[in-house]
């Protein structure tokens, strides 16, 4: 039984270290993207034949949906962000496993980076700009990445690791 408390134990410090770095990754990378390369002036900035960094403020969420151009708008985004961090943080929390937890935690992490941007600036600050000929993919940061790999690793897991049974005392 000692054996299941410690590994829940340490499935919650790999779920809240991943949700910080991830959290502290992100701003300072947003934070040197806006006052010190100063992107706004220098934009487009050409890195590879399909990649821009670029300077976008997305009002809304995920593709620019929900735009929010009032303030309670985006007072109601955050809310709406904070509950789902705060659910996801349950599910990490409660979750006992390791993967789960990392996963779980960049989620959070990109997610309570995103909601810093909207308290702090009013939008999500946005650089990463993806093209091949006359397909253009959206501007993203790397908030969205943490929580798109956080996805895909939920999904790694629900999908090719056997499921193994812990019992919590």
């Amino acid at each position: 039984m000692i054996e299941a408390k410690t590994s829940k134990a340490a499935a919650r410090a790999i779920g809240i270290a991943s949700a910080f770095g991830m959290l502290i990754v992100d701003q300072a990378h947003k934070l040197w993207m806006i006052e010190v390369f100063d992107i706004s002036s220098r934009q487009p900035v050409h890195v590879l034949p399909w990649l821009d960094l670029v300077m976008a403020w997305n009002n809304g969420i995920s593709y620019s949906l929900l735009q929010a151009d009032t303030p309670a708008g985006r007072w109601g985004l955050l809310g709406l962000t904070l509950a789902a961090t705060l659910l996801l943080a349950i599910w990490m929390w409660r979750a006992g496993v390791r993967l789960t937890s990392f996963a779980l935690g960049l989620v959070v992490g990109g997610a309570l980076g995103n909601a810093y941007d909207r308290f702090a600036y009013g939008a999500v600050a946005d650089f990463f700009y993806i093209h091949v000929g006359s397909f253009s993919w959206y501007v993203f940061n790397l908030a969205d990445v943490g929580i798109v790999a956080g996805v895909g690793l939920l999904l790694y897991e629900s999908l090719f690791i056997k499921e193994k049974t812990v019992k919590i005392v």
